[in-house]
């Protein structure tokens, strides 16, 4: 058990300097974990997304595209920053699980972990912290594949935030999480393709 908890904080702790540093690696991720096809985006970033989950005994961890962590290291809630050029918002964040229940049978995909508008850049840090003053309109759900679950594909996205936007009625706070399609809402509210994003694999704890 000892060995067990050493070993997974030295990895938490390597995984915490793991963040992404190109976009074409980050695009060749995306497209060997078929992530374009399954949510139906041409996935083309513009920037890059950083994406941080506090730890309480190891350093954060910003995920590197495709990094597969232990449910534990989850928790969240996230937060965001941005590496490139772009303007200072507003920004709109979603996260996605296209393998719900499992990847075999997604019959409740996409499942929604997080949607949140209003984001704008924290300057001038490098990289620059999304921040935002209003409540998310999903608020973050830690992934939860059931036992027996291959691991799941947890999809982060930016987009930048069309005007009226925050008067849009498709999803609101009580909206259910499951049977959700990021693209066919993007087209229905102006959102278009994302400029950045992020993914980890997440499988069930050893214990379920």
């Amino acid at each position: 058990m000892l060995f067990h908890t050493l070993s997974l904080l030295l990895t938490l702790s390597t995984l915490g300097l793991a963040q992404d540093t190109s976009l074409g690696e980050v695009k060749r991720a995306f497209s060997n974990a078929n992530i374009p096809e399954t949510i139906k985006f041409a996935f083309d970033p513009k920037v890059l997304l950083e994406v941080t989950f506090p730890q309480t005994s190891a350093k954060p961890i910003t995920l590197h595209a495709g990094i597969q962590l232990p449910r534990n290291a989850t928790v969240g809630p996230p937060t965001f920053n941005v590496i490139g050029s772009v303007s200072k918002g507003p920004f709109v964040v979603a996260a996605v699980d296209p393998d719900a229940p499992t990847p075999q049978t997604p019959t409740s995909a996409q499942i929604r972990h997080f949607l949140g508008g209003n984001f704008f850049l924290d300057t001038p840090r490098t990289p620059t912290l999304l921040s935002n003053n209003t409540p998310a309109i999903s608020h973050f759900q830690q992934p939860t594949p059931p036992a027996g679950s291959d691991p799941h594909r947890y999809i982060f996205l930016l987009f930048n935030q069309p005007k009226g936007f925050n008067e849009q009625t498709l999803i609101n706070s009580t909206s259910s999480i499951a049977m959700f399609n990021i693209s066919l809402f993007a087209a229905a509210v102006g959102l278009g393709q994302p400029i950045g994003g992020s993914f980890m694999l997440v499988g069930p704890d050893p214990s379920t």
